[in-house]
């Protein structure tokens, strides 16, 4: 039951986040030094990262994806010392590594 719960929360943290990355952080991701269109590209893949976590043929594929996804949100966040953006991040670890572990 947990393995199914982190899957589907999975899908839905990273459609949401997906979704706000695509549409309307593009200021954090400009002083970050990344570029205002890194935002679309990053929900972009956000989602499809959702999308094949979603579908049992892909989903280790999907959380590989995931993974990637966070590991450079986390280290993002700790080269320009935005502490404030690691509780959310946390929440993806979590559920990546409790989706993985009950695989």
């Amino acid at each position: 039951m947990v393995h199914v719960l982190a899957i589907w929360f999975l899908v839905a943290a990273f459609s949401g986040a997906g979704l706000v990355n695509a549409i309307g952080t593009r200021n954090e991701f400009a002083r970050w030094g990344y570029p205002r269109w890194w935002g679309i590209v990053t929900g972009g893949l956000e989602i499809s990262s959702a999308v094949l976590i979603a579908l049992p043929v892909s989903r280790l594929g999907g959380m590989a994806l995931g993974a990637a996804i966070i590991a450079a949100a986390v280290f993002t966040v700790l080269r320009h010392r935005d502490y404030a953006h690691l509780a959310p991040l946390s929440v993806f670890v979590t559920l990546i590594a409790l989706a993985v572990i009950a695989s």
